[in-house]
């Protein structure tokens, strides 16, 4: 199993940061290059315990879709989502956020597992690794950028 952590300092509340982590429409604008979209479950606004949402995306030019359920909700410190059906043999995503001073450290812990065994591990190692800590480090720059500014506002659902 792959692991990847990793840590951003938000100058924004907590709970703005907690809120747009959950928000669909956040996701979407940090996936824009993947053509990422909605499929099912919840389409817009912030997902809350139990809810699901489908997403359908291009990586690595073949088109794949993931469905994630939020599993465990603490607001406004700790959410868990994982991976119900896909392509990865398994995938949790654990966000917890802390205050530091005046700013918000949102810490990502990103377990997953490639099916097929041997050949999945090398994958994981080779390509998957360094591709899904791009992915999180680009969707947390977009919830960082959001938070620090005046978008937020805008987005359905955020506070």
């Amino acid at each position: 199993m792959a692991v990847i952590e990793l840590q951003t300092q938000i100058a924004a509340p907590i709970e703005r940061c907690f809120t747009l982590s959950l928000s669909v429409d956040v996701h979407t604008l940090s996936t824009a290059h993947t053509g990422e979209k909605v499929v099912g479950g919840v389409r817009t606004g912030v997902m809350q315990l139990g809810e699901h949402v489908t997403w359908r995306a291009r990586h690595f030019g073949i088109w794949q879709e993931l469905t994630s359920k939020i599993t465990e909700y603490q607001y406004p410190t700790y959410f868990c989502d994982e991976m119900q059906k896909g392509a990865f043999k398994s995938m949790r995503h654990e966000h917890h956020f802390s205050i530091q001073g005046d700013h918000t450290l949102m810490t990502d812990l990103f377990e997953f597992e490639s099916p097929l065994g041997v050949l999945g591990k090398l994958a994981n190692t080779l390509v998957l690794y360094t591709y899904m800590r791009n992915l999180l480090t680009q969707r947390n720059a977009v919830i960082k950028s959001i938070a620090e500014g005046e978008q937020w506002k805008n987005l359905p659902g955020i506070r």
